[in-house]
């Protein structure tokens, strides 16, 4: 891989690194990850000069790649710890799924538009990530792989899915933005027991709307 990813792209990555250190992002592990994850092989290749911008771009399907400080946000927020099993509601670009991974996380990852799912299936095995990738309903979650340590949704929700609640383990932690279409407040669900959830606000953001149902083409 070593073609694709240079000493350039590492020195950006580095730069962009150090502008997420002083945005307030503090988890070393999350910065590691954002580190070595080569987000330029995500983009499409018009926008490859703006790889390591902290900015979102557009991935196609009308779905866009995170900006990464909101990948960055999400990662700390979801306190990842190496082999925790978590359940990522939409796959995007698997840009994402590539930070948990390089995390040490087990990833578990859901996408409703076929043709993003089809892309990443063969794409991040390739540049050495293997999330296990799912075709679905975000809002179903995977019920049969269930429960799960975390769950990190990555689409804007006008509420949190029932479902996915009763597939976070007792003591697991869902990061989830809950809101309208033009805002959502980060929120942190904690299942404290069988019945019993904690949930803590982390601050507005904007996302894409988390949609029920499926896209095959």
């Amino acid at each position: 891989m070593t073609e694709y990813d240079n000493l350039r792209h590492q020195g950006l990555r580095k730069r962009l690194v150090d502008g997420l250190k002083i945005k307030g992002i503090r988890d070393e592990n999350v910065l590691a990850a954002l580190g070595k994850v080569p987000r330029h092989l995500f983009m499409e290749s018009s926008f490859l000069n703006f790889a390591y911008k902290d900015q979102a771009f557009p991935i196609g399907a009308g779905q866009t790649i995170s900006q990464p400080y909101t990948v960055a946000v999400q990662s700390s927020l979801l306190q990842v710890e190496k082999n925790d099993k978590i359940l990522e509601v939409g796959t995007g670009s698997g840009y994402q799924a590539a930070v948990l991974l390089e995390m040490g996380a087990k990833v578990f990852t859901i996408e409703r538009q076929k043709e993003l799912f089809q892309k990443v299936q063969s794409f991040l095995p390739e540049i050495g990530y293997h999330p296990v990738c799912f075709f679905g309903d975000g809002y179903e979650g995977l019920p049969a792989f269930a429960p799960f340590d975390k769950i990190l949704v990555t689409a804007g929700a006008t509420s949190v899915p029932p479902a996915l609640k009763e597939q976070l383990k007792v003591g697991g932690r869902m990061v989830i933005p809950v809101g309208k279409e033009n805002r959502q407040e980060m929120l942190v669900i904690i299942r404290i027991s069988e019945d019993d959830f904690k949930t803590e606000k982390h601050g507005g953001f904007v996302f894409v709307p988390l949609l029920k149902g499926t896209v095959n083409f």
